[in-house]
């Protein structure tokens, strides 16, 4: 399978268009190997020539221009794009405001669970894609299905919580579940050529059945939004813990590094990082311990074939 890191940064990306925090700062201070990062999304393909995309960031036309595996064929039509198939793993801002910029009447399958769907279903901008070229898919969890030729997915359930814009529906001083477990957040379990692949990227605790699941995969990319869980109250750009986000921490006890330290597993990478996370920064000592641990960081262009 190859794999195409579309977009390696949290919600806002990397650096945040407003923010000068000691992360950010240092991208606009142009310091060396700081390099700017897109909204979380990936793509996926069996043959190279028929893509999906697995959460569709608002950045996803750029990261398109960027990704010249996923320009149109003019030689095959004059309407063309490789991207022939869209999964959502949850209803967050960034990772659904980029399938407005898919509108453009193509024959696209977008595969959700229904709690998923029922976001987009909820919302009236979204008719903007059409339903006689677009078809919403509703998966049932476990279920297989194939988005593209070659390439297998199963939808797998994650301790998370509902998107932030939804969190004031339930009545008022209602507290927030942050590791609900259902349809609202999921993971992807990817299988091809005889390679499995776990995309999960938001999680906010991973349970005994969880570590079961991802035991042995061939590759792992995992939430790595925040290295501790103050980090953003530290950097005095926000008031939430990464737990009340719905992230785990990377670091710390119980924290991913140490949460998977003893599991067998292929390639580790960490995927949508917070802009305040300093494995953003090349040379910073979080960077080193992480690759000791045996993690990679992602960054907008990687590409991974298993």
């Amino acid at each position: 399978m190859h794999i195409l890191i579309l977009g390696a940064a949290a919600g806002g990306g990397f650096p945040q268009w407003n923010c000068a925090c000691s992360t950010c700062a240092a991208f606009w201070r142009g310091e060396p190997g700081v390099t700017a990062r897109t909204q979380s999304s990936i793509a996926v393909s069996a043959d190279g020539e028929a893509w999906v995309v697995f959460n569709a960031s608002p950045d996803l036309r750029a990261q398109i221009i960027a990704r010249p595996r996923l320009h149109p064929r003019p030689e095959r039509d004059l309407r063309d794009s490789p991207i022939a198939s869209v999964v959502l793993t949850n209803g967050d801002l960034d990772h659904i405001a980029g399938l407005l910029s898919l509108r453009e009447k193509h024959p696209l399958g977008l595969y959700m669970t229904g709690e998923i769907a029922n976001v987009l279903d909820a919302n009236p901008v979204f008719a903007a894609l059409d339903p006689d070229f677009v078809v919403r898919e509703r998966i049932a969890l476990d279920a297989p299905f194939e988005p593209v030729p070659g390439v297998s997915v199963r939808l797998i359930a994650v301790p998370g919580k509902v998107p932030l814009y939804m969190e004031g529906r339930g009545a008022q001083g209602e507290a927030v579940e942050t590791q609900l477990v259902g349809e609202q957040t999921v993971g992807a379990e990817i299988t091809g050529h005889g390679k499995r692949v776990m995309y999960i990227p938001g999680c906010a605790a991973v349970p005994d059945t969880l570590k079961a699941r991802i035991e042995g995969a061939d590759l792992l990319m995992f939430d790595g939004t925040l290295w501790t869980d103050d980090e953003m109250q530290r950097e005095g750009v926000g008031r939430k813990t990464g737990a009340r986000m719905g992230h785990m921490s990377v670091s710390g006890e119980g924290g991913t590094m140490a949460t998977f330290a003893q599991m067998t597993l292929g390639r580790r990478v960490l995927v949508h990082l917070n802009n305040t996370n300093p494995l953003l920064l090349p040379n910073s000592p979080q960077r080193a311990e992480a690759a000791e641990a045996g993690w990679d960081i992602a960054f907008d262009g990687m590409e991974i074939s298993v």
